[in-house]
This record gives C-alpha cells, structure tokens and sequence, in this order.
C-alpha cells in the first residue's frame, strides 16, 4: 500500500546537473521576472507546512507529485502545466482527469528513486504520505531542499486533534496560495462546503450505523482510526467507526476486538491487486467472524483508497457512502 511501499535507495548522481540548471543565468532571470509579476499577487507568500517553513517568491514552475490525492489536487486546481512528472496511483484518476493526467510524464509506478525525481529538474516536490519522503530511501525534505527544491506533504499525515475536513479546507487554501491561484480553492472550498451541507441535512434524522474499515490485513485488520479524513468522512456519512479510538489515520486491530465491536457494515478500501472480492471472501469465510451482524448479514460498502484520504474527492464520496450505509434513505 502506499502508506507503506519501499522505494529503491538510489544515490544523488544528477544533484550536480539540478544544481547547474537551477543557477543558470536565464533560470536567474526568469526568477527575477517572476519576482516582480507576483508581488501583486500574493507574493511573496510564507507557509508552515508539517515542520518546515517555506517563503516563496513566486509560484513553483516545475513540480513533482506523488501519491494519487496530491496529483488530483493540483489538476482540481487547474495546475496540470505545473507537473513535469507524477507517481504512485492507489486505483484510477476520476473521468474529470483523465485527459490532463495523461498529459503528465510518469516517472514511476509505486515512488521514485531520488535519481529519478532529480531527472524531471523540479523546484517543488508535493507528497501525499510521509513515505514519499522516506529519508532511508534518500528522498527526505532536507535531501530536496539541500538540491534548491522545495516540498509539500500533504497535512493529514501531520495533523493531530484537528477536525480533518477543516484541515482538508486549509489544504487546497494553501495550495491554491502557493501557486497563485487562491480564487480557484477559495471556489472549491465553497463547494466542497455546500456539498457537505446538503448530505447532512438528508442525514439529519438517521441513526448512525457501526462501520468497520477493512483495508487489508491477515493476522490483525488493518484499518481506518480516529485522525484522519477517513474516520470523519464515516461520520458524515451517518455511520460511526468502531475503531475510532485508534488514535492515528491508519493502524492495526486485533479480529477480537472486530468480533467485540459489532460493526453491521464492512467499508472496504479497494486499491492494489487484492480484488474488492477476494477480500470480501477473507472476511466471509472466517468463522471466527461468523457473528459479526455485518458478516452475517453480508453488509458491505466499498470505496476505492483515493476516496478515503485528503484530497478533492472527499466531499462527494460522503454522499457516496451514506447511499450505500443508508440505502434509499438519501435520494433526494
């Protein structure tokens, strides 16, 4: 999973190439030009963003995403000419996409090497789990900043206590800041709200199911806690997680604690090569789960892993997911 993969250590071999393009004359100029044009417009513009501060003079021209919920972002925000290169999709970009994506070099399938983030020439690096800048795999914050690139990783992987549909709000606000398009996400967060708002008030008057998240996971389950968008999202959508005392986005539970829960649905998160099936079938043929109400009941939800974490698609999939916890309940 993403949260999770390895990428290859790879030594910095083109640090001395990025280096050279970036304090080239003309890069010098153009930075000098953009200078002055951004003042006007915000700029420059400081942000604390998961421990470092970052002032920039200009927006970032040259930009490398990984993790599907940060590409989507930054084409959410009309940004695509910004992106020399992309990695690691947990399942499909949406339809809306589709076309500006595959505009977009992808330098790896799962992370890239640090070799291979330092080919695209970036002054900016966007990622969406604090994998994506795994010091032991040599593409930390301080590796890329000491190269002249700057970064951003996305907040719910630093966010403790905080409500994460606020945070999700100060995401797209800061990304917007960031590359001069503040009007675009003030536009989106207005949506997002007004979405937001009309699942809520068709769920006004239901009763909460509990739900238990299935990510994956053989000896324990590995599943959605208390801290992230993922738990929220649960809420908003009239259910309430079972495992929301997990004080952390993601973790582990034991199948006991499943058993002594009684979830009466299963979401599960659909990425990878494990099928939505294959683990529905884990789930199902377990007899230590056979009086689990929603195994025996076969109650299951599914969303696919790019719904359940902190990006543009969360508004919609509560109303996705409170159709499927509250079916015919929240037709309009």
């Amino acid at each position: 999973m993403s949260r999770r993969t390895p990428a290859l250590i790879a030594a910095a071999v083109l640090l001395p190439l990025a280096l050279t393009a970036c304090s080239s004359s003309d890069g010098a100029t153009t930075a000098t030009g953009d200078k002055a044009a951004a003042k006007s417009d915000g700029f420059p513009y400081t942000v604390k963003n998961c421990g470092v501060t970052t002032t920039f003079e200009a927006p970032p021209k040259r930009v490398v995403t990984m993790n599907q919920h940060v590409t989507e972002i930054m084409l959410e925000l009309g940004l695509k000419k910004s992106l020399v290169g992309t990695a690691y999709l947990d399942d499909q970009v949406l339809p809306k996409y589709a076309k500006d994506y595959a505009s977009v070099p992808v330098i790896a399938k799962e992370y890239p090497s640090y070799e291979q983030v330092l080919a695209t020439n970036p002054d900016f690096v966007y990622g969406g789990y604090s994998s994506a800048f795994t010091a032991g795999d040599g593409r930390s914050r301080e590796a890329l900043k000491k190269s002249g690139i700057e970064s951003r990783l996305n907040t719910e992987s630093c966010t403790e206590g905080d409500q994460p549909m606020d945070t999700l709000y100060e995401e797209i606000r800061e990304v917007g800041r960031t590359f001069g398009v503040p009007d675009r996400a003030e536009a989106w967060i207005k949506r997002a709200q007004a979405d937001n708002a009309a699942t809520a008030k068709k769920l006004a008057d239901l009763k909460p199911v509990p739900v238990f998240v299935y990510d994956s996971g053989d000896k324990t389950a590995f599943t959605a806690g208390g801290e992230g968008i993922g738990n929220e999202l649960i809420e908003r959508a009239g259910g309430t997680n079972v495992f929301a005392d997990l004080d952390k986005p993601f973790g582990d539970a034991s199948w006991e604690n499943v058993v002594a829960r009684k979830p009466e649905v299963v979401v599960i998160y659909d990425y990878g090569a494990t099928t939505v099936e294959q683990k529905k079938k884990r789930l199902l043929t377990d007899p230590a789960l056979a009086d689990v109400p929603a195994i025996k009941n076969k109650r299951f939800a599914v969303m696919p892993l790019s719904d359940a974490v902190l990006g543009v698609r969360v508004p919609a999939a509560v109303d996705k997911l409170a159709a499927q916890l509250h079916p015919g309940a929240t037709t309009p």
